[in-house]
């Protein structure tokens, strides 16, 4: 029952962390029926271990594919998100709680203002990688519940509470 509870809390912190990126949430999902898996050593149990492990990969790089070919199409560069990541880190030490937000949409919007020389086709494309991060951050939290109800499905399927 205990490494249950540990493994559900566990994932509950991750999905927060999806969330409020300060923590890798989606690894600490997937991790957390590692240790799952570990404490009841039966096929089932590394069946659904493996399996979470497949949601995971493909959730981390569907959150990459899908918004960086929105952001490509919508002519918003790699440098500008490079410098928007750089910009919201250094707002995350300088705001608290809010602070990356705004420094990632204070960057897009500066380095795209200094490419383009026009505040609508700044604001624009500002909008562009948020909606992206938006997108980003909701598939990897639909990958995170998937994975926890592989996890819920797999404790019932065991009859595991112990």
């Amino acid at each position: 029952m205990t490494t249950v509870i540990v493994t559900g809390l566990l994932m509950l912190v991750g999905l927060v962390g999806i969330v409020v990126p300060v923590l890798p949430g989606l690894l600490l999902v997937w991790l957390a029926t590692a240790l799952w898996a570990f404490d009841h050593p039966n096929h089932w149990a590394w069946a659904v271990f493996g399996l979470c492990g497949v949601v995971y990969v493909a959730g981390v790089v569907t959150q990459y594919l899908v918004p960086g070919r929105r952001l490509k199409d919508a002519g918003v560069k790699t440098t500008t998100l490079f410098l928007a990541v750089v910009l919201a880190v250094v707002g995350f030490f300088v705001i608290p709680v809010v602070g990356a937000p705004v420094g990632f949409v204070l960057g897009v919007f500066l380095v795209e203002l200094g490419r383009k020389r026009d505040r609508r086709v700044a604001w624009r494309s500002t909008v562009h990688a948020v909606k992206a991060v938006m997108t980003s951050i909701g598939i990897e939290l639909l990958a995170g519940f998937v994975i926890v109800a592989l996890w819920v499905a797999g404790v019932w399927r065991l009859g595991i509470v112990s």
